[in-house]
């Protein structure tokens, strides 16, 4: 089953080609972001069905990249790509607005599952331990 429009936001572009590779089969559209000004412009003109975001994604005036899509448009489903599975850090993620948390070291094999439970209306989060958890 295919998803609609994607905005991947990294400034990592070795990893934003990966991962766009990944999704090529999921999604209609998958579009990349590099910086906080193209990510708000693709969030607010493009209006894509989820935004899938590295956690050190960096942003001015916000704590943190949830919270930035959430004040741009409240409805986008919002996948977090994290090195961390620390519970406090997930658990605020969580809080803040995102659907699910991927663990980078296991994106290849948690991301679609994810994007997959998240685009139904679930939510997601890879463990280091297994493949992941619907909380």
């Amino acid at each position: 089953m295919r998803y609609g429009s994607i905005v991947l936001a990294n400034q990592h572009p070795d990893m934003l080609s990966g991962i766009r590779s990944l999704l090529s089969t999921e999604a209609d559209a998958v579009l990349m972001a590099v910086d906080e000004a193209s990510l708000v412009e693709a969030v607010r003109k493009v209006i894509p069905d989820l935004v899938i975001a590295d956690l050190s994604f960096p942003v001015a005036g916000e704590t943190n990249v949830v919270k930035l899509i959430k004040q741009c448009n409240p409805a986008i489903k919002i996948i977090i790509l994290s090195m961390h599975d620390d519970p406090t850090v997930v658990g605020e993620i969580m809080k803040d607005g995102a659907d699910g948390i991927v663990l980078r070291q296991r994106a290849v094999v948690d991301l679609i599952p994810t994007v997959r439970e998240v685009f139904q209306g679930g939510r997601y989060i890879s463990m280091n331990h297994n493949t992941g958890r619907k909380p």
